[in-house]
């Protein structure tokens, strides 16, 4: 066989080959990333403090332009260098925080914390997206009605106010988070998939496989339709997006969260690579609008401020009678405690047991119960008083 021959029959072959290690496409679903990583146009209201009142356009609904009403919060103290900033994402029943911005620019932070349920500091706007009741984030829809349900407006506007914020003249574009509570975590999941711009993303609370388990799956989801709901599931569940995270992120979350359980938390959070995952879950958490998680802050910081990172336990290894994990950590910890249960059935209403463990160094070890069945993790903390958690494990 000729050289010219054997090219012919190789070079199709590398070709393939060469096509099939490239990844994958982000699934971006109905947004127009390119489109929404334009900064978009926005008018200036009122100012409280180091918190400005603003509007900035959002997409079109119903074929109508929209407004998105938000609060920008800034330093006092100018620097030579940009400085980085915060998107906010509030859950079910919130609002744009005005505090939530003061919060982060007391901290050297722009922060922008938008409203998502087509209301304005004094109520609803004329020119508002969809609100955020479940009867309108859960309603039959087509393929062709997806830009008019609340999730596509709600990441939409996300994404829009990263691009505004990182149009600002003193903000750093390539030092900007992301973190959001509730239903403002299950967006998180979502935009941290989308935008590869962010540098970091925290979810309170929110997590994918919704479709799973979660409160809405024997409720709100259940009085859909089926082709609606599994085209819900598929454009708009985080488990869609999570594989595509490309920045490190902190899930936080609640064993007895009673929207987000812990085996649909687990589910979501092994989606993202492991060296990006981190993981603190905390026994019996309340859930609220709460943003003074001094471990939020400090994940944030070891991204964009160079601060010394969080601890990060490995996964729980059992060895006979005792369970064991591995930590890296730059701080030293005071304390590391085994927390477990026995319980089966609905996760929100299982009965958690915290016991202390040893510490040797970097490892940590526990005797395990004789109980079974048995779901059990690590809880570490450093000397900051900041907590991680190892992934939790279940023995049958």
């Amino acid at each position: 066989m000729s050289k010219r021959a054997c090219l012919l029959v190789v070079l199709p072959l590398l070709l393939s080959a060469c096509s099939s290690l490239r990844p994958a496409p982000r699934a971006t679903g109905p947004w127009d990333l390119q489109q929404l990583q334009h900064a978009p146009a926005f008018d200036t209201g009122g100012r409280t403090g180091l918190v400005q009142e603003i509007y900035y356009v959002g997409p079109t609904y119903r074929g109508k332009p929209t407004r998105v009403f938000a609060y920008l919060g800034q330093p006092a103290n100018a620097t030579a260098t940009r400085r980085p900033g915060m998107i906010l994402v509030h859950g079910g029943g919130g609002k744009a925080f005005r505090d939530w911005a003061q919060h982060w620019a007391e901290r050297g932070y722009a922060a922008l914390a938008m409203d998502l349920s087509g209301n304005g500091p004094s109520g609803r706007l004329p020119d508002g997206a969809p609100d955020q009741a479940d009867t309108g984030k859960f309603r039959n829809f087509t393929t062709d009605e997806a830009r008019e349900m609340w999730t596509y407006h709600a990441v939409a506007d996300v994404i829009l106010a990263h691009s505004l914020l990182r149009s600002l003249p003193e903000v750093d574009p390539e030092r900007i988070g992301l973190t959001g509570i509730s239903w403002g975590g299950y967006l998180t999941c979502i935009v941290a998939g989308l935008d590869p711009r962010f540098k970091v993303a925290v979810p309170v609370y929110g997590c994918g496989f919704l479709g799973d388990n979660s409160v809405w799956k024997d409720g709100a989801l259940a009085a859909m339709a089926p082709d609606s709901r599994e085209r819900w599931l598929h454009l708009f569940d985080p488990s869609q997006h999570l594989a595509d995270v490309r920045c490190p992120i902190l899930f936080l979350n609640g064993t007895t969260d009673f929207a987000y359980p812990l085996d649909s938390y687990q589910k979501s959070y092994r989606l993202v690579p492991e060296h990006l995952r981190h993981v603190s879950i905390v026994t019996n958490l309340p859930h609220g609008h709460i943003w003074t998680f001094g471990e939020v802050d400090a994940f944030v910081d070891q991204a964009l401020a160079g601060a010394p990172p969080l601890a990060k336990p490995g996964i729980p290894v059992r060895d006979g009678d005792t369970l064991r994990v591995r930590i890296t950590s730059q701080v030293p910890l005071k304390q590391a405690d085994l927390c477990y249960t026995s319980d089966t059935g609905p996760w929100n209403k299982r009965q958690w047991v915290t016991v202390r463990g040893s510490l040797d160094g970097k490892k940590a070890s526990a005797p395990l119960p004789a109980v079974r069945p048995l779901v059990a993790f690590f809880a570490v903390i450093d000397e900051r008083g900041l907590r991680v958690s190892s992934e939790f494990i279940q023995l049958p």
